[in-house]
């Protein structure tokens, strides 16, 4: 967002401000308005709030949070607006919203305290006032690292944090925050490792202590995820948090029955928990009881309407239509001042799907594309910086790479990866690969986007090369210790078989390095039509990761540059890729079904025709949709939405969409 108030210009407006003169301020800030400078607004808002002229400040507050859903202290702002106008609930939810973006907001927590306090609400206001407690006894620099992380200042924040860790190398509140830009940052290890040391040093820390679960789950250590939490649950078992973080944890180690039980439980205390009950149902349509997952979304919205993540997850079952009762309550919704950016994500997708199921494709592009557009403004993707790291794979993983190290890596030949575009029918290649006997199927594991991410720090003879130029400098023994290393840690998925699945469909990226590492995976390439594969991308909101889906013209560029790469890796490395197109596994299941297995040096099992009576949790999107035989209903749904795809075709080019 370029700024139209040049530093001097911004310290004259805030000059005026502080002395009170908030027209003269505006007067200053005229210009920057007129170019929709995010600052100039925020300040403008201000202003108006302090003259008594509401409805323009309301203005202003929703041009900044439509140009940024999560400024937090617009939405701080916007709290303050809603206070002064009398309307407190709205207030409250917005100062909610502003803590939950940028935890720093102190002026945010003592405005939902002032309103709790008034309403006698003393449950909540405690919880508030414990907040501000912790808030102010926050050394002042960590405040600010707080600040900047929630400003997305990732690598200042860091080097604020890494600073006053040096005074203070055990301060548990320092280690949790260089735990979090480690999380962001992608080095995992180092935040588990910071996380232990805190929970070590303060046993009693709880967020330390919960935060070290978190993480852990996130290394995939899911095993000690459970553990961790189960720890934490018997030294504190009336503690609903506790039991929530449980009961998560469980369901991510695959435990569905007791983590079901222990949201159960968790609902016999807040039988109104609106979270909860979709966390329930995001366990039963794991488990494939789909009735039960809609009961359960139901109940969360029965509990609270304007929960975003509930109406989502009943049109992400893909199979699931909505009544006309149910699209006229999201619409509502959807017009909630104040609604927060997440909720209106989430309503904004799933009108698109309700109009799509009605064919009223202009209705459901627009809501597709507001959906995109404010899950785009809240994140940070550059596509520039994405093509420099796929032309950097291009660059150092040369044929002479791997002559040179042929024979080096783990020998084992147990991983399969499934790589390519999402919504490229991974999930279905997966479905059928998993019925055969020989073949553990399991989820899309980070573990090689985790040890790409941890290579990019990797220190080599005092030098840190960076990723994927470490490749050049590592020596036989650490590709083997490596793919040991990926084999021990992806252990905890296998159900026994010799063979088993990682469909990561972000592994394309990283194939030199999975074949110096393990030299005998096999690697499938799904592959599926340009327009339809990217058309299915921007309308599908992902759990996480996959910021290119959010608009048309990366999702594009992606698929483009993804074909590239992988035109690389067919010729550096001939025959190491199997390519399966979809619409051809549609065609012919046998034949390509065979071709897989051949590949794989397996042999033919009938049961992987009958792909859909094959039982297992599947965690995708696409999971209803595996469950039945051959599904071919989106293969030409994009065309319904032809009129509106240029920045497709144009980005994808005349090579992958040729007279779409």
């Amino acid at each position: 967002m370029t700024e139209s108030t040049a530093p001097p210009e911004r310290a004259a407006v805030q000059a005026r401000m502080r002395a009170g003169n908030f027209a003269g301020a505006l007067s200053l800030l005229a210009s920057g308005i007129a170019h929709g400078s995010v600052e100039a607004l925020y300040l403008a808002a201000v202003c108006h709030r302090f003259l008594r002229a509401f409805d323009d400040a309301r203005s202003c507050l929703d041009r900044v949070l439509a140009a940024e859903p999560e400024h937090g202290h617009a939405l701080q702002e916007l709290g303050h607006l809603c206070r002064d106008r009398g309307e407190t609930d709205a207030a409250l939810h917005a100062y909610a919203e502003a803590c939950r973006v940028n935890p720093s907001l102190e002026a945010s927590l003592r405005g939902q305290l002032a309103i709790l306090e008034a309403r006698d609400e003393r449950a909540a206001a405690s919880a508030v006032a414990a907040q501000l407690e912790r808030l102010q006894a926050l050394p002042r620099p960590l405040v600010a690292v707080t600040d900047l992380l929630a400003r997305g200042r990732v690598l200042k924040a860091e080097t604020l944090c890494r600073r006053f860790l040096r005074e203070r190398p055990r301060h548990v509140e320092g280690m949790r925050l260089l735990a979090e830009i480690g999380v962001r940052l992608g080095a995992l290890e180092e935040s588990e490792f910071l996380l232990e040391s805190a929970a070590t040093f303060e046993p009693g820390n709880l967020p330390a202590r919960i935060d070290y679960v978190r993480v852990l789950g996130r290394r995939q250590k899911f095993a000690r995820a459970r553990e961790e939490a189960g720890r934490l649950l018997a030294e504190h078992p009336d503690n609903v948090q506790l039991r929530s973080l449980h009961a998560v944890e469980c369901l991510k180690a695959g435990a569905y029955e007791d983590a079901l039980a222990g949201f159960s439980a968790v609902l016999e205390q807040l039988p109104a928990d609106p979270v909860t009950h979709t966390s329930r149902g995001h366990a039963l349509k794991t488990c494939g009881a789909y009735d039960e997952a809609v009961g359960a979304y139901r109940a969360a919205l029965a509990s609270r309407e304007r929960h975003g993540e509930a109406w989502y997850s009943l049109a992400n079952l893909k199979t699931y239509r909505f009544d006309e009762g149910e699209v006229a309550a999201m619409a509502r919704v959807l017009e909630t001042p104040g609604l927060g950016a997440a909720d209106r994500v989430y309503l904004s997708f799933a009108l698109g799907k309700a109009f799509e199921d009605r064919k009223a494709y202009a209705r459901s592009f627009r809501h597709y594309a507001e959906g995109n557009r404010v899950k785009k403004a809240a994140g940070r993707y550059d596509a520039e910086v994405m093509t420099r790291e796929l032309a950097a794979q291009r660059e150092c993983c040369d044929r002479a790479l791997f002559e040179t190290r042929e024979g080096s890596g783990c020998g084992a030949p147990d991983p399969i990866f499934i790589v390519g575009m999402p919504r490229a029918g991974s999930t279905l290649l997966e479905q059928i690969l998993s019925s055969h006997s020989q073949i553990d199927g399991t989820q899309e594991l980070p573990n090689i986007l985790a040890l790409s991410q941890q290579l990019r720090r990797r220190e080599v003879a005092g030098a840190t090369p960076g990723y994927p130029g470490v490749l050049r400098v590592l020596d036989d023994a650490s590709l083997e210790a490596l793919g040991e290393r990926f084999l021990q840690e992806t252990q905890i998925h296998r159900q026994g078989a010799p063979r088993f699945i990682d469909k990561m469909p972000n592994n394309f990226r990283h194939i030199g390095l999975i074949h110096l590492i393990l030299p005998q995976a096999r690697i499938i390439d799904a592959r599926r039509e340009p327009m339809a594969c990217c058309f299915s991308n921007f309308k599908q909101l992902f759990a996480e990761g996959q910021e290119f889906s959010y608009d048309l013209g990366d999702t594009g560029r992606y698929y483009r540059e993804y074909v590239e790469l992988m035109d690389h890796w067919d010729a550096v490395l001939p025959g190491k890729v199997l390519r399966v197109q979809h619409e051809d596994l549609l065609d012919d299941l046998e034949g390509q079904v065979r071709r897989m297995l051949d590949f794989l040096g397996l042999a033919f099992e009938p049961a992987c025709l009958r792909y859909w009576e094959t039982e297992r949790a599947v965690r995708t999107p696409s999971s209803e949709q595996v469950r039945q035989p051959i599904f071919r209903s989106a293969q030409e749904q994009w065309h319904n939405y032809a009129p509106w795809l240029q920045p497709l075709r144009d980005a994808l080019g005349e090579r992958l969409a040729p007279g779409a």
